[in-house]
């Protein structure tokens, strides 16, 4: 390989990390904008909405980094520390499902799952240790979790679904 091939293959390789990170900022803004204005009490299906589209173009890692950023910044607005457990696992989840099978329902079973079962049972104790929760079972926030996860993940399925049909998913997933 000469050095103009290693200099196009790194300034590829450069801009397609540059273009996942202002998509995950992209991401990041767009769920604690629709979360912020867009309010259902104790459900934030909008974050699990993002999280699917996220975990479908930008990969797991830059996901769950859309979910934890748009977590904290949530968490400054006066929201609990719920708002980054019910964000991260359901992007590396998903993704993770999303990679090996590619399909929309991968992502979507691998967002209820990581945000649903695992980010609820993550809840349990930072909800114990920070905010004295007096409950007594670590499955205590799947009942609460697993409603907004579904309904958010069957929106951002719906839009990944769209989005495949009329070739648009495949263009951005070739750009990036």
């Amino acid at each position: 390989m000469n050095a103009n091939e290693k200099e196009t293959t790194l300034t590829r390789a450069g801009s397609a990390a540059t273009r996942k990170l202002v998509l995950t900022a992209m991401f990041t803004c767009l769920a604690f904008v629709l979360n912020t204005f867009v309010y259902f009490p104790a459900m934030a299906p909008f974050q699990h909405f993002v999280n699917v589209l996220a975990a479908a173009l930008v990969g797991p890692w830059y996901g769950s980094a859309a979910g934890f950023l748009c977590g904290v910044m949530r968490m400054l607005c006066g929201r609990d520390i719920g708002c980054i457990t019910g964000a991260m696992f359901g992007p590396i989840m998903g993704g993770l499902l999303y990679r090996k099978f590619g399909t929309w329902w991968s992502v979507w079973v691998g967002e209820i799952i990581g945000t649903g079962i695992i980010g609820a049972m993550a809840s349990y104790p930072l909800f114990k240790m920070f905010y004295g929760l007096d409950a007594q079972s670590p499955f205590y926030f799947i009942p609460f979790y697993i409603p907004s996860a579904f309904v958010g993940a069957s929106m951002g399925a719906a839009v990944l679904l769209l989005l495949k049909r009329t070739g648009v998913l495949n263009r951005m997933k070739q750009k990036l």
